[in-house]
């Protein structure tokens, strides 16, 4: 059964924290609609081996969402499955070529060599130049009486499966499904530029059939193959 509630939300940064913890996720503090808040959590680290996340950013995107994208509302905007305008699929809507992913961890000591560095360095950059995010993923909330466990504003809402949502190994085949994969798309509308971050677990098949199972087994059609 695919995500229950698919789609992109948009808004400006306003604050970020680093992944940390024994499943950490990057934390981002966004801006949508007025006066609403919401958090984008970003899996730094798979609970599937390799813990390393698959990484690619570029800013050629190959997607007709960049000229849809700016006509949507702020705010949490619905896609239903199979709306290729709108919605990503890694495998099936040439985004980018998945063999250009490299496996980052989580932390690493040293200089942007590790996922939070990588996704930090966008986000800051976000937020100093006021740049428009969608972060395509499935929405929680709003918890009406709980108040958001990272950056404390009410009621908690946010976004998560900020990554590529097919191909999953049998704990998560729950959330297969086509045209629902996630990832953040940065419009710099001063230098009309933008950046694509498209993330995935190497534990995930690139072999897909049309409900979003593994066809074949990820040690025969992994990132690195031809699909």
């Amino acid at each position: 059964m695919p995500l229950k509630n698919y789609g992109v939300l948009k808004g400006t940064v306003i604050q970020s924290k680093i992944g940390k913890g024994k499943t950490p996720h990057y934390q981002v503090h966004l801006q949508g609609e007025a006066g609403v808040n919401y958090r984008i959590a970003i899996n730094v680290k798979s609970q599937s081996y390799p813990s390393e996340v698959l990484y690619f950013a570029s800013s050629n995107i190959r997607s007709e969402a960049i000229h849809i994208l700016p006509t949507l509302p702020f705010g949490f905007t619905e896609v239903k499955n199979n709306e290729p305008k709108v919605a990503l699929d890694y495998v099936r809507g040439n985004l980018f070529d998945s063999k250009q992913m490299i496996p980052l961890p989580a932390e690493k000591a040293g200089v942007d060599n590790d996922l939070n560095e990588k996704i930090e360095r966008y986000i800051k950059r976000a937020i100093e130049e006021k740049a428009i995010i969608y972060a395509f993923g499935e929405r929680w909330g709003p918890e009406e009486t709980t108040p958001d466990f990272y950056f404390h504003f009410k009621p908690g809402n946010g976004i998560h499966d900020i990554h590529m949502n097919q191909g999953n190994v049998e704990k998560w085949q729950g959330d297969d499904g086509i045209w629902q994969d996630g990832g953040l798309l940065i419009h710099f509308e001063k230098k009309e530029e933008w950046i694509g971050i498209f993330l995935a677990f190497q534990s995930q098949s690139w072999c897909i059939d049309e409900e979003g199972h593994a066809r074949v087994p990820v040690e025969n059609c992994s990132y690195k193959r031809e699909k």
